[in-house]
């Protein structure tokens, strides 16, 4: 469970950093990101600066939409207020699995335009930003594949607790039937 809450932490720190430069200086992203340098028109600041506060929001959203950040009615209750789990019932957190594929979503997506922009012969930066959010997209898979509460590993032993062997070959369950592995 604590990478699916690394995992938030950094989607969200990943998104407030790619929107503080957004919001205080777009003519500098632009110059950054284009092939000519020139001054940006107030449309392209307008839009620049709307991205930056999204992605602000989206992260804050993701991070209490997760559990990651325990909502509580009162003061007196923050001290003993449990973590969040990926389990479907848990009250804390209902949206925790529907963010965390939310958030893959955007990761992939961005992740593959950034590579489109870098293959296309733009700047570098996009060639760091496909990076991170590669890593982000392929953490997140991880997490929604094996840190869910479906994920189907045990919390106890850390072995595959079903008898599929999707997508890895399932070697714990070979030894209980008594196959050779």
């Amino acid at each position: 469970m604590d990478v699916y809450y690394y995992f938030n932490y950094l989607s969200a720190g990943w998104m407030i950093f790619e929107a503080i430069p957004l919001i205080a200086s777009p003519t500098v992203i632009s110059s950054i990101l284009s092939l000519e340098v020139r001054e940006t028109t107030p449309l392209e600041e307008y839009l620049a600066r709307s991205l930056g506060l999204t992605l602000i929001a989206f992260s804050i959203l993701n991070l209490l939409l997760t559990g990651s950040v325990p909502l509580v009615s009162t003061f007196s209750t923050t001290a003993t207020a449990k973590p969040a789990s990926t389990d479907p019932k848990d009250p804390t957190a209902p949206y925790a699995v529907p963010s965390l594929c939310v958030t893959l979503t955007y990761h992939t997506a961005v992740g593959f335009y950034c590579y489109t922009q870098w293959a296309a012969g733009y700047s570098t930066a996009y060639a760091l930003a496909m990076t991170v959010n590669s890593t982000l997209a392929t953490v997140g898979g991880w997490v929604l594949l094996f840190g869910s509460v479906n994920g189907g590993i045990a919390r106890k032993t850390g072995a595959d607790e079903g008898l599929s062997g999707f997508p890895l070959k399932n070697f714990e369950a070979e030894k209980r039937k008594g196959k050779k592995a």
